[in-house]
Order: C-alpha cells, then sequence, then structure tokens
C-alpha cells in the first residue's frame, strides 16, 4: 500500500513538470469554457420549451459546461494515460521498472490516482469558474449532485483502462501524440461537446452512440442543465441507464484489453 501511495505521488510530480501535459488535458477545457463563454456573450441564449409550452434559456457557458466536463474526463484518463504510458513503454521506462520490484498494481494505482486526483481538481476548477466568474447556477438538487457522482466516478474508471488499452497501439512513443489525440478530437466533436448532438445526421450519432464520451457528455447535461433539455436528445430523454451500461460495457471491455496487452516493453522491442 505505501509503495502504491507514493506512486500517486511520484506519478502527480511527473504531470505537473510537464507544460504540454498540463495545458492540454488539465487546463484545455477551462480555457475552452472561458473562449465559448466570450465568443458567444453577446448571442442570443439557448432555449428548450418546457411542457407547459414557456422557453426555458440558458446561456453559452452553461450550454457547454457540461460536455467540457467529460471532456476533461477524457482527456486526464484516455489521451493523458495513452500518451504518457506509450512515451514510457518507447524510452525505455517500463523495462526498467519490470526490472524492479515493483508491482504491476502498484503502476497502475500510481497512473490511475494521479488521473483520479487531476481530474477531481480539475472539475472543481471548471466548476468554480463557470459559477463565479460566467454567473453559471449549478444544481442545488442533491440527487442531481447523487447522479454527478455516479457518472464521474464511471467516467474516470473507463477513461483510464481505455487509455492504458490505447497505449499499447504506438509503436513508438514519439507517434503517440499523432495516434491518439486525433481520435479523441474526434470523439468531442461527435459526441455532442461543441456541436448540439441532434444537429448531427443520424448515421453520425449512430457511430457516436457507441463511444462513452457521447454517453459521458449526455449524462453530464442530464446534471447541469435544466430537465426541458432532454427534448434535444434523441427520444426526448437523457437516458442515464443506457448510458450507465455502455460505459460499464467499455469498462469491462477496456479491462480486458489491458490484461490482455500490456506488457513492460513491446514484444517487437
Amino acid at each position: 500500500m505505501k509503495t502504491a501511495t507514493s506512486r500517486i505521488g511520484y506519478e502527480i510530480r511527473s504531470y505537473f513538470r510537464a507544460p504540454d501535459a498540463v495545458f492540454f488535458t488539465f487546463l484545455f477545457p477551462v480555457v475552452m469554457l472561458a473562449l465559448f463563454s466570450a465568443a458567444f456573450a453577446d448571442a442570443d441564449p439557448i432555449s428548450a420549451v418546457a411542457a407547459n409550452g414557456r422557453p426555458i434559456d440558458v446561456d453559452y457557458a452553461t450550454y457547454y459546461l457540461p460536455g467540457l466536463v467529460a471532456t476533461g474526463i477524457l482527456l486526464s484518463g484516455t489521451q493523458s494515460l495513452g500518451v504518457d504510458i506509450a512515451g514510457e513503454r518507447s524510452d525505455g521506462t517500463l523495462k526498467r521498472l519490470g526490472g524492479t520490484p515493483l508491482p504491476v498494481l502498484s503502476y497502475f494505482v500510481g497512473k490511475i490516482g494521479m488521473v483520479l486526483v487531476t481530474t477531481v481538481v480539475q472539475t472543481a476548477l471548471l466548476l468554480a469558474m463557470a459559477s463565479l466568474v460566467f454567473g453559471v447556477e449549478l444544481p442545488t438538487d442533491a440527487d442531481k449532485w447523487g447522479v454527478f457522482a455516479g457518472i464521474m466516478v464511471l467516467s474516470i474508471a473507463t477513461s483510464c483502462v481505455l487509455g492504458i488499452a490505447i497505449s499499447a497501439l504506438p509503436r513508438e512513443g514519439r507517434r503517440a501524440t499523432a495516434t491518439i489525440v486525433p481520435v479523441v478530437l474526434v470523439l468531442q466533436f461527435i459526441s455532442g461537446v461543441y456541436l448540439p448532438f441532434m444537429q448531427l445526421p443520424d448515421w453520425l450519432q449512430d457511430v457516436a452512440s457507441v463511444f462513452p464520451l457521447r454517453w459521458m457528455a449526455s449524462g453530464m447535461r442530464a446534471v447541469f442543465l435544466p430537465d426541458t433539455f432532454a427534448s434535444g436528445e434523441p427520444g426526448g430523454a437523457w437516458h442515464l441507464g443506457l448510458g450507465a451500461l455502455l460505459l460499464a460495457a467499455w469498462l469491462a471491455l477496456g479491462t480486458v484489453a489491458c490484461l490482455l496487452t500490456f506488457r513492460w516493453n513491446r514484444k517487437d522491442s
């Protein structure tokens, strides 16, 4: 346990010593929220019609916040771990660690613990900025925060195992960014983070619905947007149960992929 705890501290220190990782994973959602809020400051609010026919309006900061919270989780887990572990495998770090008494479990606890800590801090920073700077009204309903916690935990776990699994794809560490980042970026555009999900073609909605980010984003929208905005989702509902099921399926698949593919060094090295 002591070894695993010390690995978490080591991984956190290493993470914040890499300026590019801090910007493109930790600060990226915060920067994007500021950009969208400034760009659409004078635009008409986004509306959804309630059952009584009365329109419910939200500003752009409120509308983009849920998707950016989900994006931050994916960046901190899948993108950060995928690039980081691929680099460590390529430069021989994993091979050296494999020759030490360090248990594989402690290595993964360090990585996942780092993602958990940085994601929680990142999300807290994002919510504080949204509320204090842009006037976003955060939920006051305890049930919504319960849903938030459940989605958060499941999303972090899923993103972590997918990051570990996808780290096996790049043949060289220097190619990891070029291999992993475009995949994560495309998922952001087709999963309702930057574009209203229902404005996408039906076939693209179907493709996005296979992947976890679409369900992470819609789950966060269920927390931070008024319930009337469920009308902007497929079927006019948030589908939280289905989203949790899909995330759990990806968590299981990612875990199996990690067990089958993780090596301290590449087989062809």
